[in-house]
């Protein structure tokens, strides 16, 4: 059996993977050159990815950075068996929505496809040809809330850097491109190869967390309210300070009753809230980065003590910090993973020296199994 497995891996290296990227006036340039770069590198180490890029009527196409990118075919003349179907994405999303040929060629090729992948906004293309009916997907946390409004029959989580549904694939902003690519290659070529991609374009195997990092603060970017600004300002650059409603009233100039209303009408969330959210992406980040122990992570992101730390983050994130630390060593959500530096995507063996103040490395028991992947650095 061991021999029959090996064989079975062999041949699947041995064959060569079809992947045709499509390309349209006023993709994302970076949407088409991580990935390819990513299976570039692979066929470095074993991989027979043969790439095809395809445009409609063949043509020359530019980039929203004004690069032009040349078309080896015409969408409308591919009859081959796919094996990866890639669509890129426009910050512009209507106008590919809006081109119903092309539309129609994406829904032909896809029947034949093994399995089909977007590129942070190239989900609404699929999602305009039907693709995404009744699945979860991920795109871009500034166009979610688009997504989910134009195609409601699609499930749109906001958070994950990439989610497979079937033999459906789609990634958030721009980057995650390159995490999806990489889990591609992982179950292609296995999780050696992976690594040595990943190392050789000095990115992570695997980023731990996901698009909320961002979303925090951003989702409350464009605040009509001066004082409301300052105080969301003051509380993510420095979390652990103290951020009591009536500090933070006095910081404003305001009245704690106005401010608490101001806050609730720009964030959509209460201070409170707001900031506990704030300390809890301080906390990742400094468990990505650092080696400090829980205390001093849970001191200096302003949750206060290790246990108010664990409790943030199996109530948030349904997993230890320690676990969460330890998530580097694939690109699959539920592998722990141990390194933390993007140029050595490697991992320690199982059974490893823990970080100082990790006593805990794996999810709580109960905790949901996600098939999405959420890291918390997002593009």
């Amino acid at each position: 059996m061991i021999s029959s497995n090996r064989q079975a891996g062999a041949d699947r290296r041995s064959r060569t993977h079809l992947v045709v990227m499509v390309l349209y006036d006023g993709v994302q340039a970076l949407d088409v050159t991580g990935p390819l770069d990513v299976l570039a590198a692979a066929n470095d180490h074993g991989g027979r990815y043969r790439v095809v890029a395809l445009s409609p009527g063949g043509k020359e196409v530019r980039t929203t950075s004004g690069l032009r990118l040349a078309a080896d075919g015409r969408l409308e003349e591919w009859r081959a068996r796919i094996g990866t179907l890639m669509v890129p994405g426009s910050p512009n999303w209507h106008v590919p929505v809006e081109d119903h040929g092309m539309i129609g060629e994406l829904t032909r090729l896809a029947r034949s496809a093994g399995r089909v992948a977007s590129l942070c906004a190239g989900a609404f293309p699929l999602a305009a040809a039907g693709l995404l009916d009744g699945c979860r997907v991920a795109t871009h946390w500034r166009q979610a809330d688009q997504l989910a409004a134009r195609f409601p029959s699609v499930h749109v989580d906001r958070d994950a850097l990439f989610i497979r549904d079937g033999r459906i694939i789609t990634s958030a902003g721009v980057t995650a491109g390159i995490d999806l690519t990489l889990s591609l290659v992982e179950e292609d070529l296995g999780p050696e190869v992976a690594r040595a991609v990943a190392k050789d374009l000095v990115v992570f195997m695997a980023r731990p967390g996901g698009q909320s990092q961002f979303s925090v603060r951003l989702r409350a970017r464009y605040c009509r309210s001066a004082g409301v600004r300052a105080v969301l300002d003051a509380v993510t650059a420095a979390p652990q300070a103290d951020h009591k409603l009536p500090a933070l009233a006095a910081r404003a100039g305001l009245s704690v009753r106005h401010l608490t209303r101001l806050i609730r009408q720009e964030t959509g969330t209460t201070a409170a809230r707001f900031v506990e959210q704030i300390r809890l992406e301080a906390a990742q980040s400094m468990l990505e980065s650092g080696t400090d122990s829980l205390d001093m992570v849970a001191r200096r992101s302003g949750l206060g003590s290790a246990e108010t730390l664990r409790r943030a983050f199996q109530r948030e994130l349904g997993i230890t910090p320690g676990a969460y630390r330890a998530r580097f060593r694939s690109t699959q959500p539920d592998c722990p993973m141990t390194s933390s530096h993007p140029a050595d995507p490697g991992c320690r063996p199982s059974g490893g020296t823990p970080l100082p103040g990790d006593r805990e490395t794996q999810a709580a028991p109960g905790a949901k199994p996600a098939t999405g992947f959420r890291p918390s650095g997002a593009d």
